[in-house]
């Protein structure tokens, strides 16, 4: 076992073979192993710090795919809006006469005249005079 192993991820493993190790020399000679617990192991600083640099730069690399898959979502997400944005402008563009943009128009020009925050509202055309409608 190398020490990250034994330091992190294969202990339980470690020390279910030492046991079996252990127990099977008693046995030769009589004995009975009930119990064995590897609870420190002790390493140099050097190591440990490596040993700990190196789980960390592993979760950093977990954490950049995962950041990489969310990123990679959003950009399909984008361009299923913009798919259908552009679906959208297509069915207007095509679909649309003068006299719906007409009618679409006056209805969002009523809306902003009854909003509190418009202060005056010009309407008109090229055709009529303009309709000048005031908060007041």
């Amino acid at each position: 076992y190398d020490a990250v192993a034994l330091y992190s991820l294969k202990r339980n493993e470690f020390q279910t073979r030492i046991y079996n190790d252990i127990e099977k020399n008693f046995k030769k000679r009589g004995l009975v192993l009930e119990q064995l617990l590897i609870r420190n192991i002790n390493l140099p600083n050097s190591v440990k710090q490596t040993i700990e640099s190196k789980i960390n730069a592993e979760q950093d690399a977990q954490k950049m795919q995962f950041v990489l898959q969310k990123e990679k979502q959003e950009a399909e997400r984008k361009r299923v809006e913009a798919q259908g944005i552009a679906d959208y402008q297509k069915i207007l563009s095509t679909g649309l006469s003068d006299k719906q943009l007409q009618y679409e128009s006056i209805i969002a020009q009523k809306e902003l005249a009854k909003s509190p925050n418009a202060k005056v509202i010009i309407m008109g055309s090229s055709k009529g005079t303009p309709i000048i409608l005031g908060n007041n």
